[in-house]
């Protein structure tokens, strides 16, 4: 059997990286030079999928403009829009009557850059009702964690677990494979959440629940400004090292770096920073700095912070621990210092 369905959740609103989400849905900000969203439907085009359907919400509009009909990525992309929030299970059910008997689903407000085809495989070999992509991390409190038996089999889940409940480091990466059957245990109206909501009917009734552990490819939460920053970084290291991006003789550079089209940088020392499209930067000195497209920065001190698109930074300027919203205007000699806005 092809799985040829995915249903990727974006209704969030990503509050944790606001002031970036003002004006941007979380899965629409950029990763180097592609919406982060679209990491991730290529990674479902990748193992199959030719038809993705967008259960969206917050900035519904915004995020059609960015991500488009997924025709550069082999996809047909469906946006379905949610009056009122309906959780991950809720939005499958909106979907219901549209869907194959099996398909995959995901939450969007994750990085991931992966082939899929595997997940998909061993849904299909183990029998499961549900399949659930798991992977590791070092604190596991922050997550939903699953106990695991020898053949794959999900016996438990714990969400957010206090230190002393972790029996587990694998958690629920949000990358499921679903057979069409178990929507019938989600009510018609109202919110309802996969994992927390149905996994544990589905589980209880018996049915297998699968694990499969992510392998190769980049998982990564993007829910706060630091990990938006990181998984840049990672992504250009990952992509573009060695690269030689069009720089001159006067620029020093050191770590992780991206360029984006119709940049220029000049006379600055840069150690770990992505630089998006339509940027200046003159005379300054970054570092571990994510800077979004359209600004212009000069003989700036930036550290640890994220400009939002079409920021004015001026002469002698010193930035750290940040994040300034879109158009921010910065004075010359101006110091921000841990202060969003």
């Amino acid at each position: 059997m092809d799985v040829k369905q995915a249903v990727i959740m974006v209704g969030g609103k990503g509050t944790r990286l606001y002031p970036l989400t003002e004006n941007t849905p979380k899965p629409a900000l950029p990763v180097l030079d592609m919406p982060c969203l679209k990491y991730l439907i290529r990674s479902f085009a990748s193992a199959g999928i030719s038809e993705v359907f967008l259960a969206c919400g917050y900035k519904s509009d915004v995020l059609q403009k960015s991500i488009g009909d997924g025709s550069d990525l082999g996809v047909k992309i469906i946006y379905s829009d949610e009056e009122t929030p309906l959780g991950t299970g809720g939005a499958m059910k909106q979907l219901e009557s549209r869907l194959d008997p099996v398909f995959a689903a995901a939450n969007g407000d994750t990085f991931i850059d992966i082939d899929l085809r595997e997940q998909i495989d061993e849904h299909l070999r183990s029998g499961a009702k549900i399949t659930i992509a798991l992977t590791q991390v070092p604190n596991p409190c922050e997550y939903g964690i699953a106990r695991v038996m020898d053949d794959g089999r999900i016996t438990e889940f714990k969400d957010k677990p206090k230190p002393e409940e972790v029996f587990s480091n694998l958690i629920n990466a949000g990358i499921y494979v679903v057979d069409r059957s178990v929507l019938s245990d989600v009510p018609e109206t109202g919110f309802f959440d996969f994992s927390k909501d149905l996994v544990p009917i589905i589980t209880n009734k018996g049915l297998r629940v699968q694990g499969y552990k992510l392998k190769g490819g980049v998982w990564k939460d993007v829910g706060r400004p630091s990990d938006l920053i990181g998984t840049n970084l990672l992504m250009a290291e990952r992509l573009h090292s060695g690269d030689r991006f069009s720089l001159g003789d006067d620029v020093t550079l050191s770590g992780p770096f991206f360029l984006g089209e119709h940049s220029s940088v000049t006379g600055s020392r840069l150690d770990s920073v992505v630089i998006l499209d339509d940027v200046t930067v003159t005379g300054s000195t970054m570092t571990n700095t994510l800077v979004l497209g359209g600004c212009m920065v000069s003989g700036a001190e930036i550290s640890n912070s994220i400009l939002g698109k079409g920021c004015r930074i001026g002469e002698g300027a010193v930035i750290r621990d940040s994040v300034l919203r879109d158009g921010t205007v910065v004075s010359p000699g101006e110091i921000i210092d841990r202060r969003v806005g």
